[in-house]
């Protein structure tokens, strides 16, 4: 879903046949001007999704950033403006203030563990394991922390993963066949789980390797083993305090699904005057 249409869908769903307490108490020509301020330090994102928000409503909405998408914030902090038409207003308040908490909550999460690995090698990316119909913000909040997009979905990357190559009777190099006779310019990653797997995949036409619940000791081991010929990521439940370490075996790739899955949502409010 494009991010457009997820806002679309937002404000349908909260609006639905007319906002009823706006409608019943605010006059069409009423005005108000508000300030969006961050309750807690972070990194903010999602002031251009806020902004295309109340446009939709209302073209005449006024929305002015104080800050910047990806920019550090403090608590108190005025992060954007708002001014113009009431009902627009008040209608696109709470999605306004939904995209911009979680999105704002994703990279600030995102940036604490950019930060755990700074003077490593290691790009933090993200998973599949976002809001549905919401990856396309989840995914660029990721962005604006300083991750990197792992695939977008099912159609732009193949990962082989272990239910697959359990399909094809655990055999790697009969999955990798499949999918290159399928989708022979496809990008290709697969899972291994054992060092035994890993120097099979070794020696297949594949383009990664996921490291999946690997120990420490077997990272090392994997990373010398591999020698720089494919890009290593390792996977599964990493977390700030383990993602240090992790880095530091030498992988490329630390992918971390609880930016998006387990996050907790940056505090803003709406002051109207």
């Amino acid at each position: 879903m494009t991010l457009e249409k997820a806002i679309q869908t937002a404000l349908a769903e909260d609006i639905g046949s007319g906002d009823i307490t706006t409608q019943a108490l605010i006059a069409q020509s009423t005005s108000l001007h508000g300030r969006f301020i961050a309750k807690a330090p972070g990194i903010v994102a999602g002031l251009e999704v806020a902004a295309r928000t109340f446009h939709l409503l209302d073209t005449a909405v006024c929305f002015t950033p104080q800050a910047h998408d990806g920019g550090a914030v403090s608590s108190g902090q005025v992060i954007a403006t708002v001014s113009g038409p009431a009902p627009a207003i008040l209608s696109g308040e709470r999605v306004a203030l939904n995209f911009l908490q979680r999105m704002s909550g994703i990279a600030t999460l995102t940036r604490r563990f950019v930060e755990a690995v700074a003077g490593t090698d290691a790009v933090i990316l993200d998973t599949r394991k976002t809001a549905p119909g919401l990856r396309t913000a989840d995914k660029l909040a990721v962005r604006l922390g300083g991750g990197q997009n792992h695939r977008f979905g099912l159609f732009d990357m193949a990962l082989i993963k272990e239910n697959h190559i359990t399909a094809v009777h655990g055999d790697l190099a009969e999955a990798v066949r499949r999918v290159k006779t399928h989708a022979p310019t496809m990008p290709i990653e697969i899972e291994v789980t054992t060092l035994s797997q890993l120097d099979t995949a070794l020696t297949l036409p594949v383009d990664r390797i996921m490291l999946d619940n690997m120990s420490l000791d077997e990272m090392h081991t994997a990373v010398k083993r591999t020698a720089g010929r494919m890009p290593l990521e390792a996977s599964g439940n990493v977390s700030l305090e383990t993602v240090r370490a992790i880095a530091e075996t030498g992988v490329d790739y630390i992918s971390v699904g609880a930016l998006t899955h387990s996050v907790k949502a940056l505090d803003i409010s709406l002051l109207l005057e």
